[in-house]
């Protein structure tokens, strides 16, 4: 079964605008009131059956089960009665509202962390029509229950063999998006491993090096930025919380995080895309960005997204029938790529000058020749390596490398593998 998700933008009126924003509200009511039921069981059970709590009492029968899912779900016809607010919205998605609330606890129960928080207002911002009788994508509008006809830029079209499973209205900023599930009944083998080779390295002070030698710079668009925004959120510290004023400074502040996001994104995918052209296997570092996030670097590090960036070159590889693999990160700045030996540099050393074999190159570029390097070793068989090498001498992009990896063999002699 093969899976997408493509998003568009619709544009619905002020009419519809209102009534989304008020089944958000709606939906983030029910959320919070679920939320309510599961901790006060857990609080309730905190302290011993045999002695009472000495901050707080919770008048709850010892044999109360566990509000679960399905309880939950069940007792929504009954709150319809008590609340006849909840009958505005589709009852599919008033329950996907719950539904998402028992994911998050499922994760807090496997983790151990991560507690599900109460949603504060304006902080639901989006709705899950999860079923559909027929496509609810005709031309140019979208058709939803209770809301009608809502004009969309179906800027491409679904394509032939897919179903529409559902949809997801997302609000960012003032602006309105579908992001649409569609499915075909297809098996989508795996990239197997073929052709040119490349490792690529990303860091702060170049966002991409590549073992072929290209370089790129970072774009740094919150940097770029940051003193617009820091002056339109200073303007919204000083408006009267939830006012009329504040609403319209708050959009500002919303409508520049958004560009910025966009256009982080579409550089991402850009520089996947060209990636993809010039290369047929594409390997990249093991490596925990959220730790990195962390530290004195944190904001540059958010800035660039990498990991980000490493998920959508994973998806454009697959889409183009790429090969993409991941290797260990341990060293890959302090070994040679040419003789493998271990050559140690602190930060501030940004050429790298192998004292065994004489090897010299930008430090990145040769982190990036070890990436690719690790990653043709994970990948190579008896009977079979060394074979990437030879083949890869002609293929496009081959032509401005910096690598000094050849077709002839290393030091004369053959690689013999055991049998």
């Amino acid at each position: 079964m093969l899976t997408l998700n493509y998003r568009y933008r619709i544009y619905p009126d002020t009419t519809a605008q209102n009534t989304l924003f008020e089944w958000m509200e709606i939906c983030r009511s029910a959320y919070n009131y679920a939320l309510r039921q599961i901790k006060d069981w857990c609080n309730s059970r905190k302290c011993q059956i045999d002695r009472c709590s000495l901050k707080q009492e919770y008048i709850l029968s010892a044999n109360l089960k566990f509000p679960s899912e399905m309880q939950q779900l069940n007792a929504l016809p009954k709150a319809k009665k008590e609340f006849p607010k909840l009958t505005e919205v589709p009852s599919q998605v008033l329950q996907q509202a719950i539904k998402q609330l028992h994911r998050a606890w499922e994760e807090f129960s496997e983790r151990g962390f991560g507690f599900p928080r109460f949603k504060k207002y304006g902080q639901f911002k989006s709705l899950l029509f999860p079923q559909f009788k027929e496509n609810p994508i005709t031309g140019i509008h979208i058709k939803l229950p209770k809301l009608g006809l809502i004009a969309i830029n179906l800027h491409r079209p679904i394509p032939e063999g897919f179903v529409v499973k559902q949809v997801r209205i997302l609000k960012k900023a003032d602006k309105w998006y579908a992001s649409v599930n569609i499915q075909c009944d297809v098996n989508v083998p795996a990239p197997m491993p073929h052709g040119h080779p490349i490792g690529v390295d990303i860091g702060l002070s170049k966002f991409l090096a590549t073992s072929d030698g290209v370089v790129v710079k970072p774009p740094k668009f919150f940097k770029q930025m940051q003193s617009k925004l820091k002056l339109l959120q200073r303007r919204l510290s000083r408006k009267f919380h939830r006012s009329n004023n504040y609403e319209k400074q708050r959009l500002k502040v919303a409508r520049l995080h958004h560009e910025i996001d966009n256009a982080r994104k579409n550089f991402h995918f850009q520089q996947a895309h060209t990636l993809c052209d010039f290369a047929d296997m594409i390997f990249m570092e093991d490596l925990d960005y959220r730790v990195s996030a962390k530290g004195m670097l944190g904001k540059h590090m958010l800035d660039a997204a990498f990991g980000q960036f490493r998920s959508i070159t994973q998806y454009v590889c697959w889409k183009r029938g790429k090969f993409f693999g991941e290797v260990d990160a341990k060293g890959t700045s302090q070994e040679c790529p040419e003789c493998g030996n271990e050559v140690k540099k602190d930060l501030s050393i940004r050429v790298h000058c192998c004292p065994h074999c004489g090897y010299v190159t930008d430090r990145d570029v040769a982190s990036g020749q070890v990436i690719r390097n690790r990653g043709l070793a994970l990948i190579s068989t008896p009977g079979l390596g060394g074979m990437e090498t030879a083949c890869a001498d002609d293929l496009p992009g081959v032509g401005v490398t910096q690598s000094r990896q050849v077709s002839k063999s290393r030091k004369g002699k053959t690689r013999k593998f055991s049998k």
